[in-house]
């Protein structure tokens, strides 16, 4: 399938997506966030893929929001009246759960970042997994600047990633966090001399994760995800019962037989999912 904003394949069960608009810095507008929702959804269902790889073309990662989205004529936020300024909570809501999906993904996912991460780009890699970058790229909560709160989750996941005075920083003064300094905080896992090298280690931590047990991994996330909302206590409850959904004995045994013969693991792959509301039902 052809898409407007990215380019999209699978391949050995990693898949990636490209941003593919660098003549716009590869902003973000209604399409955009169709786009990749529909994408998400599709990698959520079929499960085709163990891990997915985000990355961009051109000098910048994405500058974020096309602010000439609010000021067309197709698309404007009505802030003139109470009524008008009820429906900016549902638009923002409609937005955040595309970034939801990329988070509640059954499966990793990694971000190489080269260039700005700008705004929205910023909201959006709060909500990948791994974070890998370039040491030309650089990240910018740029909403302060252009007069606005961030809206679309960095400034609620963002203080869960980096310490919360670095995040007070960003979001006040709009400077820039340099890709040395994001590492420092712990935004990002490693930083490359260039694009090239960030995209051979993206594949190569990819091919790592996707020969590992996607059960397993897809578990890994959710306990990670769920301890990081709540108290240990709550957490290990969770594990327990994580746990005995999806311990698998014959996994721990392919790992085992295979070390022994020097071949590489073979794991079966998530079932694909149904959504409900697709079921073949007839009305009686």
């Amino acid at each position: 399938m052809t898409y407007q904003c990215f380019d999209f394949h699978i391949s050995d069960k990693i898949a990636h997506l490209r941003f593919n608009r660098p003549d716009s810095m590869n902003t973000m507008q209604p399409v955009f966030f169709r786009e990749l929702s529909a994408i998400l959804r599709q990698l959520q269902q079929e499960a085709a893929a163990r891990v997915l790889i985000l990355s961009s073309t051109g000098k910048h990662f994405t500058a974020g929001m096309a602010l000439d989205v609010f000021t067309s004529g197709s698309f404007s936020l009505d802030d003139q009246q109470a009524t008008g300024r009820a429906n900016i909570g549902l638009v923002l809501q409609e937005m955040h759960q595309c970034f939801n999906q990329l988070e509640a993904l059954r499966m990793p996912v990694i971000a190489a970042i080269q260039g700005g991460c700008i705004g929205g780009g910023v909201d959006l890699v709060c909500a990948t997994d791994i974070r890998l970058a370039s040491q030309d790229a650089f990240f910018c909560i740029q909403e302060i600047n252009i007069g606005m709160t961030a809206d679309l989750g960095t400034l609620q996941r963002l203080p869960k990633l980096i310490p919360e005075g670095i995040v007070h920083e960003m979001a006040y003064t709009g400077r820039r966090l340099p890709a040395a300094r994001a590492m420092a905080v712990g935004l990002v896992n490693e930083v490359f001399d260039t694009q090239e090298a960030m995209l051979a280690a993206a594949l190569q931590m990819a091919t790592e994760i996707a020969a590992k047990p996607p059960v397993a991994i897809w578990g890994s996330k959710q306990a990670i995800h769920y301890a990081r909302d709540h108290s240990t206590h709550d957490a290990l409850q969770q594990m327990s019962w994580l746990q005995s959904g999806i311990w698998q004995s014959s996994n721990l045994l392919e790992a085992f037989i295979a070390k022994q013969q020097g071949r590489a693991t073979q794991f079966a792959d998530l079932a694909p999912l149904k959504p409900f509301t697709d079921a073949d039902y007839t009305l009686k």
